[in-house]
């Protein structure tokens, strides 16, 4: 089989197949918003972007879940690199010049107001993606090819956007539904997909009983600070310990079960184990 990915000057490359600042001055719209500021420059970007396209459809992935690191991990608490998550999924592809192809369509959940923490459920392309990096380094998931069949169903599916809840928190618990952001709505999907469901409540059991999220240590003055400073930052579905879904208790989970055919990082450096 040939993948052919549409590049971002319009060509094509051949290819033979086999969101989280928790202080009240920090930017969380570089974690799991839309297109902000590029902080690198765009040539270097998009060449990125490309190379993870390649890369993706080189392995034969229709579906994959790509992270971005938003901001510096050194500001960023214990056990979070990456701070927005996606699907990208492998789509025919109409360019602004009417140009078709195929390419990685990049499925988000996107923070809209920062004041007013709501999402929404935004598609873009690669390099839009990558645009407000902090650097440009991937974590990918690559699931097996029967859950890449599942999850395109369900993306394909109303039961898509039914997973979707607006109220967002950077650090909302995956085992409530009062809140939601970017990798717990990835977490929903996943799980929706793998029991055939998009009943909340039997979802949200599935996520309690099989599934790990990722301790964040934070003390009761800063989560008092934190919401505060931004209802975004809300911790009020928390008990006495905060803890919330990231791409790497995804990645854990989806090996501890025999769900991912790779989970690695890519950068400028080439491809590490994650």
């Amino acid at each position: 089989m040939i993948y052919r990915i549409m590049s971002l000057s319009g060509g094509f490359f051949m290819l033979f197949v086999v969101c989280f600042g928790l202080s009240a001055g920090s930017p969380v719209q570089a974690g799991s918003s839309a297109n902000g500021s590029p902080i690198r420059p765009m040539s270097e970007i998009s060449a990125f972007a490309d190379r993870v396209q390649q890369d993706l459809a080189s392995r034969g992935a229709n579906v994959a879940i790509v992270a971005r690191m938003g901001r510096d991990p050194a500001t960023l608490p214990d056990g979070i690199e990456f701070t927005h998550v996606s699907f990208w999924v492998y789509s025919q592809i109409t360019d602004a010049d009417g140009n078709t192809g195929s390419g990685y369509r990049v499925y988000n959940l996107y923070q809209t107001q920062r004041i007013g923490a709501k999402s929404a459920l935004v598609q873009d392309s690669p390099t839009d993606f990558f645009t407000p990096a902090w650097r440009m380094t991937a974590g990918i998931i690559i699931p097996d090819k029967r859950l890449q069949k599942k999850l395109l169903k369900t993306i394909a599916s109303p039961a898509y956007a039914k997973l979707h809840n607006p109220r967002y928190s950077v650090l909302s618990n995956p085992n409530s539904q009062s809140f939601q952001n970017c990798t717990e709505h990835t977490l929903n999907v996943l799980m929706a997909s793998l029991y055939g469901t998009s009943d909340m409540a039997r979802i949200k059991a599935n996520i309690s009983a099989h599934f790990t999220p990722q301790p964040i240590a934070i003390g009761s003055a800063k989560r008092a600070l934190a919401s505060f400073a931004s209802r975004a930052m809300t911790t009020q579905d928390h008990g006495d310990t905060v803890a919330t879904t990231t791409f790497g208790s995804i990645a854990r989970f989806m090996k501890t079960h025999g769900l991912a055919a790779r989970v690695y990082r890519m950068d400028a450096k080439g491809i590490q184990a994650f």
